[in-house]
């Protein structure tokens, strides 16, 4: 009888310890799939970040010294229509010129992106239904260099409707580097001096998908973004998209 107790007992012990175990699995194994997960996004964000740096070193001196020579074997006069594939942090998007809608806004963009200089840039104003905004580089020694080259206005000679980029602008003959793109038919920046210079032919939607959590607010701090360039970004509005490169491809 003693022996039928001890092995009863045995059996309910093993029972209980059995169930034990398999409650401990049920309890912990999504806290070991999130932290997978979590570790998993760490290391994309990690890669991402060490993109962001290579493209950065990618930087060359000829941004910083525009009267230098791109040296990239492309003539110095921008073609009548050309096409840009801009490398971004949702997909690529591409780009076609045409340089008789606005032409000292479709040279400027030909030398910038022939220098590099939309490289590993921060889009800094997603606002849905009206534009997306960027151009200032993430180096500050390279924003500084460019801040006052200021182009000529150009006669509006295209409506601004969605998909098509246009130089921004604080006034008349105020162009730098920043550009935006029409998420929307804005045809009511035609009257005040906005002249689009090319148009979205592919990757609308990557740009649509591009972060808007932070809307117009970090354009109200662009002195902060001069002077820090994306080290300040970074940690005032995390999560921002890029563009990581911008080539001409045609």
């Amino acid at each position: 009888m003693n022996r039928i107790k001890t092995n009863v007992a045995t059996l309910l012990l093993v029972t209980g310890m059995v169930a034990g175990l398999a409650w401990l699995n049920w309890a912990f194994v999504p806290s070991r799939a999130a932290a997978e997960q979590k570790k998993e996004k760490v290391a994309t964000e990690k890669k991402l970040d060490a993109v962001h740096s290579a493209n950065a070193a990618k930087q060359d001196i000829g941004i910083q010294d525009p009267a230098k020579p791109v040296g990239d074997g492309r003539p110095e006069e921008a073609p009548a229509v050309f096409k840009v594939k801009m490398d971004t942090t949702k997909g690529e998007v591409l780009v076609e010129v045409h340089k008789d809608w606005a032409p000292l806004g479709a040279q400027r963009f030909y030398e910038l992106v022939r220098r590099g200089f939309f490289t590993d840039i921060r889009i800094f104003r997603m606002v849905p239904g009206f534009v997306a905004q960027f151009g200032i580089s993430g180096n500050p020694n390279v924003a500084g260099v460019w801040l006052d080259r200021n182009i000529q206005d150009d006669p509006v000679k295209e409506t601004n409707s969605k998909g098509t980029i246009t130089f921004a602008m604080g006034g008349p003959n105020t162009r730098t580097t920043q550009i935006f793109i029409n998420l929307a038919d804005n045809g009511k920046l035609d009257s005040m001096g906005f002249a689009p210079f090319a148009k979205i032919t592919q990757g609308m939607q990557a740009v649509e998908s591009w972060n808007s959590k932070y809307t117009e607010q970090p354009t109200k701090m662009q002195e902060n973004m001069q002077m820090q360039g994306n080290a300040f970004l970074d940690q005032a509005f995390p999560g921002l998209d890029s563009i990581k490169s911008a080539t001409i491809v045609e």
